[in-house]
């Protein structure tokens, strides 16, 4: 009888009740096949290889990470609320030491979540992996968070949650932003001025194969990883990087995936985006698995898998060689660069313009924080929209020094209710939400 090396959770959640048409890619077949696949093949008879079932988040728990506007029950729907709820469960079962590992194949998706929320962003309203290591940091007090996100999307909804905080490092490997949605996840995109380097961003060319991921992984990301020492490793696991995905364009593998996997080692793994329903899902799902588990997965293939029809170009490896070496340079010089900036004086501003293609929404961003050598810093962002919402949002991080939190008061108390729709406070070093009324 076959034994798992590391005793490994799963948690399904196919989400019957929400797709967003009953054609589109993102509906419950995404998962359904998986399912089935995992019953067929024998995974539960397989000795610490276990099935939990979703808890449901808490209003709270959406709160610790977002704001919701106008307010959570109008950007969501109960489906979000378990699916969440089992990256939670996955994610309390690792941290309470039931498991070594989990896996939440859960469904909405959520990394296209960013802490503003007016709807629906790349099939994503509530960011599913924030919203877990927000939940653990309260309840189990881990310290550095370290999130690599392998969907073929860039995580831009995950990066602006974590742009300014320094102990959590995201990583995002993902088809170059020129070629593919959002657009965004280049190289020189490394955090805001408390937490430069954290954020790292590695833009693949279209068309790259199981060689050109594997070697981000073991020469880039993993010696990071090594410097970084996080508490807790979570890979945002989307599988549209498959070669016969239908809404991307690069050409990885089931057999690639789950050597990244277990190359990587993930304490926890959160289904992102994937849409080769039939080709791709059922076998990536499993080889991740049986890699997060620790038993050879070498038989995993797809039907239709010739390594020699995906293998990238010599000008691809190089270029990805290149993108590899520049990526390091930032990391290993980026207490320089967090130096250089926090000598500006003054807040650090930004404004940006998000548009929700899921759900037509345009918002308008002013962003300020307070550069701090102590912290994250306090945060504040003016945010409208086209839908005639205007929120003032104040962040206060979790280990906010005195100065910063004294800050983050002052803006809420100074606030003029009747210029702005919802003016919300997130304090984080008590765990509280307030709206000012």
């Amino acid at each position: 009888m076959l034994s798992a090396r590391h005793k490994t959770g799963l948690v399904f959640f196919p989400a019957f009740d929400w797709a967003i048409s009953p054609t589109h890619p993102e509906r419950e077949e995404r998962l359904l096949y998986t399912q089935d696949q995992v019953f067929e093949e024998g995974l539960f008879d397989i000795e610490g290889i276990i099935e939990f079932k979703p808890d449901l988040v808490l209003v709270k728990d959406i709160q610790r990470v977002h704001f919701c506007v106008p307010d959570v029950w109008n950007v969501t729907t109960e489906s979000h609320f378990i699916s969440a709820g089992g990256a939670k469960t996955i994610g309390s079962a690792v941290l309470s030491k039931e498991i070594e590992r989990g896996f939440a194949l859960v469904r909405p998706p959520g990394h296209h979540a960013m802490r503003i929320v007016h709807g629906s962003r790349g099939f994503c309203n509530i960011n599913i992996e924030a919203i877990m290591i927000e939940y653990l940091r309260r309840a189990y007090k881990i310290d550095k968070v370290a999130i690599v996100d392998t969907d073929c999307h860039h995580g831009d909804g995950t990066q602006d949650i974590y742009w300014h905080d320094p102990d959590t490092l995201f990583i995002s490997i993902h088809q170059d932003g020129r070629t593919l949605y959002p657009g965004t996840g280049f190289t020189n995109e490394l955090g805001g001025p408390n937490a430069v380097g954290t954020t790292l961003n590695i833009p693949l060319p279209p068309n790259t194969s199981e060689e050109g991921f594997l070697h981000v992984m073991k020469h880039v990301i993993k010696p990071v990883l090594d410097d970084f020492k996080p508490d807790l490793i979570v890979n945002s696991a989307g599988q549209d990087n498959h070669f016969t995905d239908p809404l991307a364009n690069m050409n990885f593998s089931a057999q690639g995936y789950a050597a990244l996997t277990s190359i990587l080692q993930p304490d926890i793994a959160v289904l992102e985006g994937g849409y080769s329903i039939e080709g791709a899902l059922p076998y990536v799902n499993v080889g991740i698995i049986l890699a997060m588990a620790g038993i050879d997965y070498s038989k995993v293939k797809e039907p239709d898998y010739n390594p020699d029809k995906i293998r990238q170009s010599s000008e691809i490896t190089k270029a990805i060689e290149k993108i590899g070496e520049t990526v390091l340079s930032y990391w290993q010089r980026r207490n320089s660069l967090r130096d250089q900036i926090q000598r500006t004086e003054g807040f650090d501003q930004r404004t940006r313009s998000i548009f929700y293609d899921t759900d037509g929404i345009s918002e308008k961003q002013k962003e300020k924080i307070r550069p701090c050598n102590d912290c994250g810093g306090a945060l504040c962002i003016d945010s409208s929209s086209d839908r005639g919402h205007h929120i003032l949002a104040i962040h206060i991080p979790l280990k906010a020094c005195a100065k910063c939190k004294e800050t983050g008061y002052a803006w809420y108390e100074s606030a003029d209710r009747s210029a702005y729709g919802m003016v919300v406070l997130q304090d984080r070093t008590e765990d509280i939400y307030l709206e000012k009324k």
